[in-house]
């Protein structure tokens, strides 16, 4: 123990020695460390299976929708007239299907092969990208997807002539917005939570939250009133409406949700009816399912990412990170865990799922808007990102402008303006900072092994 003599600078220099000793440094070094980011975690991917428990006729499902999930389409069956890419699974890669952008970006050799030129912001070591026009031309709102990629000058599309949007001139006067792949690994239990359980969830520690600064609210169905929960503003309601709206949006695909082309240039319907539909005649068994049904039935039945409980750092060192994660205040919004209720599937019933998020809309400031309105989820606002998973994740936030954690860290901070208020996450950035370096390293290395 100390004596009561001891002067400020000695209390220092034991405590950089404790630290030194536990972390296997000098006292030099560990007045010279700082936490770094530890990286992609390494091992197995831990992710892309199946949940547990399920019968054989679901796991006949679910591979069913795997398959689907990786097929890479052509322009015979519908793909484009624009498109982002070909593939689901080529934009849900890492570190295995159903994950999120991979290492090298698809994007770059699927644009190439085509008759445009591949968008400035589409880099082969960057995230797979889709963009967004938060506002149209006379100054309306947009808000929609503007593809990256379309079918003129590729196989079967003789005759389609299109020109990709002029995303330099969007970017010069600040209109052009990004979104990446979110991961869709145990998808099927964010499904099956109850709206009483995420609605009761937000409600809890309201006093605490309300001492941080941070309040959120959800994003429901215009009509009926429910919780929505997919994407990256909480704007849709299930998987199947989920896997219909990005096959259309992300591919060009129609299906029995999105019936109509987004582009209806007459020389480019090259397949003009809808292009995936459930075939009546064999609807019972997996086959007579439409393609969207079985993207639907692949998420749903999908695993959650498995956590690592010793790397990187040790068990000893993700244990304080667990605990430094709940006292900042990051738990929060990202609530460790929820419960699903009653489920048809036995897999997905009374589950507790570790996602690390509460799936409310935050305000996050002008540093992360996006000034794109979806739902009720104003231009500052989105869904608290799910967390497991992390470990393996190479590029953060909603536009995959950081593969760094501490920046992504950084990012959640941000004063107002006269557009949008400040961040929600202030105050927790706030005491986060203001961790020593070694518990910062803690923490990191508990997020990292999520």
């Amino acid at each position: 123990m100390l004596a009561r003599s001891s002067s400020p600078r000695l209390v220092r220099i034991t405590l950089l020695t404790l630290v030194a000793v536990a972390l296997g440094l000098s006292a030099p070094d560990a007045q010279l460390f700082r936490a770094t980011d530890p990286g992609v975690r390494g091992g197995g991917a831990g992710a892309g299976g199946p949940i547990a428990g399920l019968t054989a006729r679901q796991l006949e499902y679910f591979q069913m929708g795997k398959d689907e999930f990786e097929e890479v389409e052509t322009v015979g069956d519908g793909v484009g007239p624009r498109m982002n890419l070909d593939s689901c699974a080529g934009c849900h890669a890492q570190p295995a299907t159903g994950g999120t952008s991979p290492a090298v970006n698809p994007q770059v050799a699927f644009g190439s092969a085509g008759a445009g030129a591949v968008p400035f912001f589409i880099r082969l070591n960057g995230p797979v990208r889709e963009a967004r026009f938060p506002y149209k031309r006379d100054g309306s709102r947009d808000g929609g997807v503007h593809n990256t990629a379309a079918i003129t000058g590729r196989a079967g599309a003789a005759g389609c002539v299109l020109a990709l949007p002029d995303f330099g001139a969007e970017a010069a006067r600040n209109n052009l917005a990004f979104r990446i792949p979110t991961p869709v690994f145990g998808s099927g239990l964010i499904e099956a939570l109850a709206d009483s359980a995420i609605a009761a969830n937000l409600a809890a520690n309201v006093t605490l939250k309300s001492h941080f600064g941070i309040s959120g609210r959800l994003n429901s169905n215009g009509n009926d009133g429910t919780v929505t929960r997919f994407g990256w503003k909480a704007q849709n309601k299930s998987l199947l409406l989920f896997s219909g709206e990005a096959y259309n949006v992300e591919m060009g695909i129609t299906s029995d949700l999105f019936q109509t082309e987004r582009e209806e240039k007459p020389d480019c319907q090259l397949a003009p009816v809808p292009n995936t539909f459930a075939d009546p005649e064999v609807a019972s068994t997996p086959d007579g399912l439409s393609a969207i049904e079985k993207f639907a039935f692949f998420q749903r039945l999908l695993a959650p990412p498995a956590p690592s409980a010793t790397s990187p750092g040790g068990s000893a060192s993700i244990g304080r990170g667990r605990t430094l994660f709940a006292s900042v205040g990051c738990a929060l919004c990202h609530t460790p865990s929820l419960k699903t209720g009653d489920n048809q599937v036995a897999a997905l019933k009374f589950q507790t799922l570790y996602l690390f998020s509460d799936l409310a809309l935050h305000a996050m400031g002008p540093g992360l808007a996006d000034d794109i309105l979806q739902g009720a989820a104003r231009g500052d606002e989105f869904r608290t990102a799910p967390l497991w998973g992390l470990g393996k994740r190479i590029f953060f936030l909603h536009d995959g402008r950081t593969s760094n954690l501490i920046e992504a860290i950084q990012a959640h901070r941000s004063g107002g303006n006269a557009k949008f208020g400040p961040s929600e996450a202030n105050a927790v950035v706030g005491n986060y900072n203001q961790l020593t370096e070694p518990q910062k390293q803690d923490l990191l290395n508990f997020l990292r092994s999520l």
